[in-house]
């Protein structure tokens, strides 16, 4: 009996020290559980100050990131721009994030009224300011070349090294298959919108892709037999010659008649482009210009395009209007006269303009 009575006992007391040890090991937690709890708090208050932009009523402005800079060289720059209090600040946050392999170089808009995460973001996702700049139907691949320069999208020099001769460059399809290394005639006029700081071949194959997606299905539609060089090339003289865009499948078609005759085409706008630069008046030494470009001493087509043309010139030459017509001459207002015969040509030539 009394050996029970112990054994009760020492249960009594061995249930009160697990109780005991329980309740010290609750306290623990709980004590824990706070200190971990106030760091939370601390830390969040932490990012919330640190995040906080740096002047809510703050202007926009541009910010270049060098190319391949680090974070903490990215950090010095966008404090010395005034968008973040402290370089470190940038430093911490892109680690946080884990974002310190994604931050990318380029022109960035940014404003001290950005949370420094925001503007994390928008550089490591490489947001660059985008420019918009029109390139107009019809002008030379060294006028394009000039466009981009101008609007800080490119080394001139660059640039135009890889519009002249810069075809085997690039993996479209549509290139190979043309017999000179220049761009002439592929560069699609269009408006684009390009971030600076970009590879001049990168800007350059922006307008060779737009031509791969909007003129490569148009010829494959409708071409009949023609190449997509014999028809670009052909689409920028009907560029270049018409000033009114309901003349050109007129004068497309008048360029094909001379060509289905084996007559050359004598077209003025070739003779410019061999000579390098514009004159409002071709005169009779210029027509002597030595050049395959020249079609007033080559029969044919000239060896390729003259210009970038245009969609409608594109479809002009692709539907060229069915006529008897084989002459043309230009009025002072841009329109043309079209004559069948040779001497209503000449007549027309007399009325409209004197050739020195």
């Amino acid at each position: 009996m009394s050996g029970l009575i112990e054994f009760r006992r020492r249960l009594r007391h061995a249930s009160a020290g697990a109780w005991v040890r329980r309740m010290a090991t609750e306290v623990r937690v709980r004590r824990v559980a706070a200190v971990l709890a106030g760091i939370v708090v601390l830390g969040v208050a932490a990012i919330a100050a640190i995040n906080r932009p740096v002047d809510p009523a703050g202007r926009g402005r541009t910010v270049i990131i060098p190319p391949g800079a680090s974070s903490s060289e990215i950090g010095h720059v966008l404090r010395s721009a005034g968008v973040v209090r402290r370089s470190s600040h940038f430093v911490l946050a892109v680690r946080a994030r884990r974002l310190t392999r994604a931050l990318q170089g380029g022109e960035y808009a940014l404003s001290p009224s950005m949370t420094l995460l925001d503007i994390v973001d928008i550089i490591s996702r490489g947001q660059v300011m985008l420019h918009p700049v029109t390139i107009p139907e019809g002008f030379t691949a060294v006028e394009i070349v000039g466009v981009l320069a101008q609007e800080g999208l490119g080394d001139r020099a660059r640039l135009a090294e890889i519009a002249a001769r810069g075809a085997a460059l690039f993996p479209h399809d549509f290139l190979h298959w043309t017999p000179v290394r220049s761009l002439e005639g592929y560069l699609f006029p269009d408006t684009y919108r390009l971030p600076r700081g970009i590879p001049e071949r990168d800007v350059i194959r922006a307008l060779l892709d737009r031509f791969g997606q909007v003129v490569v299905p148009m010829w494959q539609a409708g071409g009949r037999g023609r190449s997509l060089h014999e028809v670009v090339t052909m689409a920028s003289l009907v560029e270049r010659e018409a000033r009114l865009p309901q003349e050109q499948a007129l004068i497309a078609g008048v360029l094909y008649n001379r060509l289905r005759r084996g007559m050359r085409l004598e077209v003025d706008a070739t003779v410019l482009y061999a000579l390098g630069r514009h004159k409002s008046i071709v005169t009779y030494k210029d027509l002597g210009v030595d050049s395959p470009y020249n079609t007033y001493r080559h029969a044919g087509l000239p060896p390729g395009p003259i210009a970038n043309p245009g969609l409608a010139a594109i479809r002009a030459v692709l539907a060229p209007v069915a006529t008897n017509y084989l002459y043309y001459v230009a009025r002072p207002d841009g329109s043309h006269v079209f004559s069948r015969t040779y001497q209503e040509h000449l007549a027309a030539i007399r009325r409209y303009r004197s050739v020195p």
